[in-house]
């Protein structure tokens, strides 16, 4: 089957691009336009219900819902891919070296320091930033990030020790190529694919630590909207406006499963084993 036929056969794929697709649009709109300002008080308007002024209500503050989950949905996709972009980097750097020498003392050193950060939950990292520093959204990219790491350490270094057994690799020594460029140039575009798989769903998980972290005032500062806080603020008011609970933690469940959804149609995709079970028409 061609490519895109190949593509529309994985329910999952199609259904978690489809999500994500739709939360990365909103998330890039409200970069540049919402209903209203997200920040913005009335308090004559305050805990109002759906209308045409404000088409999700309003919370305690009068701020407009609607606008708020826009602007937390940039907030969340931008820390989420700030902190695996930054796990994934050095993740796959550290991941490469520890599998050019198997056994050696760098490698020991590599694994056993991924193993230390890895013993450190997201909350408890973010909570030791924050005891250094003030909450906000750096804290959080660093706590996910550090929290990330090994995830991406272990990945990389697993699947560049298969690719590194393989002919190709053994030429590329013989041939006289360098440790540095049979790395990068040789096994780096083999294990591309599951590290692409693990980027997708550890960018969900991500997304509910920041949503966590917020919740606890851990995360970004208000007025900047987020919604782990917008669930925070809405316990109080479950009973007179369910809403205010019910939309970010519906933003939040369709961003992670859309993700996680995604991640899994990429590794049938990426996967020669995965697309041998896709069915061929």
């Amino acid at each position: 089957m061609s490519g895109p036929g190949r593509l529309l056969r994985s329910p999952s794929l199609v259904i978690g691009a489809t999500a994500t697709g739709a939360m990365v649009a909103v998330a890039a709109l409200a970069v540049v336009w919402t209903p209203r300002s997200p920040t913005a008080m009335a308090v004559a308007e305050r805990l109002q219900g759906p209308s045409a002024r404000h088409l999700l209500g309003t919370d305690p503050f009068g701020r407009d819902v609607a606008s708020q989950l826009m602007v937390g949905a940039t907030t969340s996709f931008a820390i989420a891919l700030a902190a695996i972009g930054l796990a994934m980097a050095v993740g796959t750097a550290l991941g490469l070296i520890a599998a050019a020498r198997p056994g050696s003392f760098l490698s020991g050193l590599v694994l056993r320091v991924a193993d230390f950060a890895f013993a450190f939950p997201v909350v408890l990292t973010a909570m030791l930033v924050a005891a250094i520093r003030e909450p906000g959204a750096a804290n959080v990219v660093a706590a996910v990030a550090l929290f990330n790491v090994p995830v991406f350490v272990r990945l990389v270094r697993g699947a560049a020790l298969q690719v590194t057994a393989l002919d190709f690799v053994a030429a590329a020594r013989l041939a006289g190529l360098g440790e540095a460029r049979i790395l990068i140039g040789e096994v780096l575009p083999n294990v591309l694919g599951p590290i692409v798989v693990q980027a997708t769903i550890q960018f969900a998980l991500a997304i509910l630590a920041e949503a966590g972290l917020s919740y606890l005032g851990l995360g970004v500062r208000p007025p900047a909207p987020s919604w782990g806080r917008m669930l925070a603020e809405a316990q109080t008011y479950m009973g007179r406006q369910p809403g205010l609970a019910i939309f970010p933690g519906l933003a939040i469940a369709v961003s992670v499963i859309g993700l996680n959804l995604l991640g899994d149609g990429l590794r049938d995709l990426l996967d020669p084993k995965g697309r041998r079970r896709l069915p061929s028409g």
